[in-house]
């Protein structure tokens, strides 16, 4: 994956259009890519096939936050191959994509990417580790929140408060992997 060198500001998007949304695939993944935890999971599943990956990504999220109903393909079967994913890394993930999405977009246009975020990630949680898999009590939270804010209940998210830095907040559930 080619790395953008530049760290100029960014502008917060005030809606999602096609080019931001490309614009913040290709930063999220710029992130994943250079994680210690994510980017050799990403390096071993993606080498060679970034922009495939990344054009994707695009139309992806194009489909659901702009509906473009463009994407064709199943999360769940997507992901079902992947070897080696543990709770610690849905949380990475979250972290990054939710502090990416936070930094690119206003918090009204923030939601629509944050919300089906949320849900895709406990769906995949669901799916990958048991339906008896306890999700983060803080992942839900921010679903709630998000949803209220959604539906004009609560008039801007209320991120749970966290230092600068930190990742999404979230315990991770599930034996450590020494314990297996």
């Amino acid at each position: 994956m080619n790395h953008d060198p530049s760290t100029a500001a960014v502008t917060r998007e005030r809606e999602p259009t096609e080019t931001n949304v490309r614009a913040l695939v290709e930063a999220f993944y710029r992130r994943v890519d250079d994680d210690p935890l994510l980017g050799p999971i990403f390096a071993r599943e993606l080498t060679g096939r970034w922009d495939e990956h990344l054009a994707k990504m695009t139309t992806f999220w194009s489909s659901l936050v702009l509906g473009s109903k463009q994407y064709r393909g199943n999360v769940q079967e997507a992901h079902r191959p992947l070897e080696g994913i543990e709770p610690r890394h849905f949380a990475r993930w979250l972290s990054l994509f939710l502090n990416t999405v936070e930094a690119r977009y206003e918090p009204a246009a923030a939601v629509q990417f944050m919300e089906p975020a949320l849900r895709i990630a406990q769906s995949l949680q669901l799916s990958k580790f048991g339906w008896d898999y306890r999700i983060p009590a803080e992942q839900e939270a921010l679903l709630a929140a998000l949803k209220r804010q959604r539906t004009g209940d609560e008039p801007e998210p209320r991120f749970p408060e966290r230092p600068a830095a930190e990742p999404f907040p979230a315990k991770f559930v599930g034996k450590p992997v020494d314990e297996r």
